[in-house]
């Protein structure tokens, strides 16, 4: 399939002027969550709502890190999502979920996001 980037917007939900903007988020449809660098989530005041949950990285190694709730923009979707603050040395990544929640889905071929359509029910 190949690796892709994409920029976003991060903001606080709960105070939405305050927000960041990255260049640069590895899509990984392998990742359950929305990895953030920490000092970002932190200068836009998104609190850690979950602490020393662990997570087990590619190489098998086992982590723990903190999660929070965030807004994330890509283009003109938003969703919220609990996003993982990413420490010094992690992959900035935008995880499954959220792709879910932005109703996104993987061009693999042309190596971008498009609209996934119609959302399933019951």
């Amino acid at each position: 399939m190949g690796t892709f980037h994409v920029s976003a917007i991060i903001e606080n939900h709960a105070n939405r002027k305050n927000s960041a903007r990255l260049a640069k988020l590895l899509v990984d449809t392998g990742s359950e969550y929305t990895w953030l660098p920490q000092t970002i989530l932190e200068k836009i005041g998104v609190k850690r709502e979950k602490k020393d949950i662990s997570f087990i990285m590619a190489n098998g190694t086992i982590v723990t890190r903190s999660v929070g709730f965030a807004i994330i923009h890509i283009d003109k979707y938003f969703t919220i999502d609990e996003v993982v603050f990413a420490e010094k040395g992690d992959l900035f990544l935008l995880g499954a979920r959220t792709l879910e929640g932005l109703n996104l889905t993987v061009n693999a071929t042309n190596k971008k996001l498009v609209a996934a359509g119609p959302i399933p029910a019951a």
